[in-house]
């Protein structure tokens, strides 16, 4: 009993014992002047012993003063206990496999996976793809969602080896031919580089692959969580598209969700829960209650149509690491450059002011660079627009040098493509070649769905 009342002790834990009350048990509690229900959540360790707390239906917690309850039952429904402290449902246990489409979900950590420690406070990654589906058994009523564990790790944590993991674990997936969909619950710090990794490693995927995470642990009261995993089940199951997207809230209210372009999104906020933004374009989907709304004339990209044929899917999920994002400012030191020339770099993506530039004194590290045969290519440290490098003398002798302008292509994209390029290109030239060649609508090109 003791480990199943976590943060209880004193008045609160001898009250929930004498009840043979433990932590996710749904409750039934009588004060003097109302009935509440609810789920008995765990505590800080550090809190006081005079409350209990109870969270409801809404999902928002309360917390209840001891010398006020009158009364505490356990209720005894059709609900089980999962390891998680929360409740999973028989629709869930029961859940037809013929009746429902069957989506694959590949968990791989991060806040939408994770839990509070009651202990310290802190996030802590605990749920398992598993229990993602059991915090959410809404999903039920769309598909016959079959989870698995690929990985359990903050996406900070995640480099270039993670993600040949995740693409191989997909490619199994979608070779097997049982999915019309894979959902991949990710961190959202770095969500964005796996889903441009992810966008150049599986082509001409027949299935959608939609990666999907959350700002807010999955058992706040705030949390995106539920929401982001609905939509993005709805988005992979209605869009009939194919391809690597990203599923987040579009709002802070809880009603709409984006669905953005694996390789044209970005995280621009640290905290709330609609940091995701498509760049240089709109997203290619809201999702609103079950209906998908596509919005592709406005996002101006080359879409495929789901067919589940596997007959024209390539998987090359090679990576090479040797890659350095350099971001100029006023005061860079030149040496920064040199120090990547000597540490075996392959190639180094300049994020340069405006149109495409950086200072004089960075001109001569450069052009040794270059001559070294070290792929450099510039992108803009502008959140929008794209490179122009023709425009002004110091872009003009940027090119002279050697360096390569990306467009509109985002630097983090940029940084992930180059790794890619040299993994998969039989040499440096080709390698530069594949870098200007648009594979994933890693660069606006204002094209039609084919």
């Amino acid at each position: 009993m003791e480990d199943h009342l976590k943060g209880y002790k004193e008045k609160s834990k001898e009250l929930l014992s004498r009840a043979e009350i433990t932590v996710g048990d749904t409750v039934t509690i009588k004060t003097y002047d109302k009935e509440i229900t609810g789920i008995l959540m765990p505590r800080y360790e550090s809190a006081d012993k005079n409350h209990i707390v109870i969270k409801l239906k809404n999902g928002y917690n309360i917390g209840l003063r001891t010398d006020k309850i009158q009364s505490i039952t356990k209720i005894v429904d059709s609900f089980q206990q999962s390891s998680t402290g929360y409740k999973i449902h028989d629709s869930i246990k029961n859940n037809d496999k013929k009746a429902h489409p069957k989506i694959a979900l590949l968990g791989t950590g991060g806040t939408i996976a994770s839990k509070v420690d009651y202990r310290t406070g802190g996030v802590t990654p605990a749920l398992s793809a598993s229990e993602i589906y059991a915090s959410v058994p809404e999903l039920a009523n769309y598909a016959y969602v079959e989870p698995e564990v690929v990985l359990k790790e903050y996406s900070e944590n995640l480099n270039p080896a993670h993600w040949t993991i995740i693409a191989n674990k997909i490619k199994e997936k979608v070779t097997s031919g049982e999915y019309q969909g894979i959902l991949v619950p990710h961190g959202t710090d770095t969500m964005h580089y796996t889903a441009a990794a992810l966008s150049f490693a599986l082509q001409n995927l027949p299935i959608p692959v939609v990666l999907v995470g959350a700002q807010r642990s999955s058992d706040r009261p705030s949390s995106d969580a539920a929401l982001n995993l609905i939509g993005a089940t709805i988005f992979a199951l209605k869009s009939q598209l194919t391809g690597v997207f990203v599923c987040m809230h579009a709002s802070l209210a809880d009603d709409l969700v984006a669905c953005h372009l694996g390789t044209r999104v970005r995280k621009n906020h640290t905290s709330k829960r609609d940091a995701f933004e498509s760049i240089d374009g709109m997203p290619i989907a809201l999702i609103r209650g079950e209906t998908v709304e596509l919005q592709l004339q406005q996002a101006g990209q080359k879409l495929k149509k789901r067919d589940n044929n596997t007959d024209g899917f390539v998987v090359r999920p090679n990576f090479d690491r040797r890659v350095v994002l350099l971001k100029y400012y006023p005061g860079f030191n030149p040496k920064l450059i040199a120090y990547a020339l000597e540490s075996d770099c392959r190639a180094i993506i300049l994020e340069g002011t405006g149109l495409g530039h950086v200072g004089k004194e960075c001109f001569p590290q450069i052009r040794k660079a270059v001559e070294s045969g070290i792929l450099v290519f510039m992108t803009s440290q502008c959140i929008w627009g794209r490179t122009r490098m023709t425009v002004y003398e110091t872009g003009r002798d940027l090119l002279d040098i050697g360096v390569i302008s990306l467009s509109d292509m985002m630097a983090e994209t940029a940084t992930v493509k180059a790794m890619w390029a040299l993994a998969n290109s039989k040499d440096v030239k080709s390698a530069a070649k594949l870098m200007q060649e648009n594979i994933a609508n890693e660069i606006s090109m204002s094209i039609p769905i084919s």
